[in-house]
């Protein structure tokens, strides 16, 4: 899973937030699809210029993805570099384009997880949303986790006693 963060989870709850609201979508335009729809979130970008960088490549997010290449120097691999940054990874982006990552469909339920459509703007709602509460899960056990090692390490009744 994503390497969670207040960033990653700030993004994913404005992509779904301006989803819900109207924000343009489209599922073949590389700027306003799936990904696209939360890299100009994650990463500061507009739609077009994610278009104008995936298109000096060939292939849509998933093919682009597959032929990432860190070195290349292609804005669109530039682009992956900085979503790579922010903590997710090549499968996770793979899977937004076609909502079927099975970590995320593993909380969803049956019916609903065999029905979900890449192109549906509702589904892909539906989907960030599930994927943003596995976030958001993730981030309160790993911080709980270390606000509890902080407090066992600097028990102040024993520093003070």
């Amino acid at each position: 899973m994503a390497r969670v963060n207040p960033q990653l989870i700030a993004a994913f709850r404005k992509t779904i937030s301006k989803l819900k609201k109207g924000a343009p979508y489209q599922w073949g335009h590389m700027g306003a699809c799936n990904c696209g729809n939360l890299a100009q979130e994650l990463i500061s970008i507009s739609k077009a210029e994610i278009h104008r960088n995936a298109m000096t490549k060939s292939g849509d997010w998933n093919e682009q993805l597959n032929d990432f290449c860190p070195t290349s120097g292609f804005p669109m691999d530039l682009m992956i570099i900085k979503l790579l940054e922010k903590g997710l990874n090549l499968d996770e982006l793979k899977h937004l384009e076609k909502l079927s990552d099975p970590k995320v469909l593993s909380h969803i339920s049956l019916p609903k997880r065999n029905h979900l459509q890449k192109n549906r703007l509702e589904d892909v709602i539906f989907y960030m949303e599930t994927w943003l509460i596995i976030l958001e899960n993730q981030w309160i056990e790993e911080n709980s986790t270390s606000s509890k090692l902080w407090s066992e390490k600097n028990n102040l009744t024993k520093v003070f006693a």
